[in-house]
């Protein structure tokens, strides 16, 4: 098995940047999920809430981020004594904030009161203890420091909504930080530790997905093949600690390096069950 795909994501909710080689750092991919667009009391916003995130395309600058969406373009250097309590989930960070003209320009870019917040090097969050064993370092992802998905179980998703009478689905829905070229479908179920460019990864949790898998992820639009109605079919989970249908998996890195496209990802510890689903029409 290689890696044939390598993503971050700099604004949460925002365009894929993809790379050819990453650096993999503990609390995840370097540069990814590092800024937050979030309602002016703090509260992280997503895709879920505001659609038009997807157009968004960001780019790392020194102190900052430079953002694009459609013809406008703001480039954003943020004072680290300017600060802002943010929430994400269950998490609280205290985040550097964009100054008022940037916060303005990009209310105006969304037609809502927003605000631009950066995790920096002042900024901590810690999660996942309970699955992970002990709280790992992440940024602004939803959960975990990486998501790890493979093209086997894309390709059976897909053979499922052609089942439906409904169009295929790109990997991008999903919004994966390592794809791996696995003919195997849900092979990673079975995955309790990859080991890639020397780093192991542990796989600490099924992924459960979510409305924004529905979206295109150019536009932001609801339209095209549906994950969820595929996934339902037997990717429905049956643990009551994580509802709904699974794709893809929750990994934290126990250790750092480069990883590149091509580079072989190695099982090197197997679970003794898979994740339990329900059977459709079993409850």
């Amino acid at each position: 098995m290689k890696v044939t795909g390598l993503n971050i994501y700099p604004l949460k909710s925002g365009r894929a940047v993809p790379l050819t080689a990453v650096t993999v750092n503990l609390d995840g991919l370097a540069g990814d999920r590092r800024f937050m667009v979030v309602e002016p009391d703090g509260q992280f916003i997503t895709q879920r809430e505001l659609q038009a995130l997807a157009k968004v395309e960001a780019t790392h600058i020194e102190s900052g981020v430079h953002l694009k969406m459609n013809a406008n373009e703001v480039s954003v250097r943020f004072d680290p004594d300017n600060r802002l309590d943010v929430r994400v989930w269950s998490s609280d960070v205290n985040a550097a904030v964009a100054d008022d003209g940037t916060n303005e320009t990009l209310s105006a870019w969304f037609g809502r009161p927003v605000k631009l917040v950066y995790m920096d090097e002042v900024a901590e969050r810690f999660v996942g203890a309970e699955w992970a064993g002990i709280a790992a370092p992440v940024g602004f992802a939803d959960g975990f420091p990486v998501l790890i998905t493979t093209t086997g179980s894309l390709a059976d998703l897909n053979r499922t909504l052609a089942d439906k009478g409904q169009e295929p689905v790109g990997m991008e829905r999903f919004r994966t930080n390592i794809l791996i070229d696995c003919d195997e479908s849900w092979a990673e179920d079975v995955w309790e530790s990859l080991e890639i460019a020397g780093i192991v990864f542990d796989l600490v949790k099924p992924c459960a997905r979510c409305i924004m898998t529905t979206q295109d992820q150019r536009t932001g639009e609801r339209i095209g093949g549906n994950p969820i109605q595929g996934l339902a079919e037997k990717r429905m989970s049956a643990d009551r600690r994580v509802p709904g249908v699974l794709f893809g998996w929750n990994a934290v890195p126990r250790g750092e390096g480069i990883v590149k496209l091509g580079d072989e990802a190695k099982v090197v510890r197997r679970r003794s069950e898979r994740w339990p689903m329900k059977r459709r029409g079993v409850e």
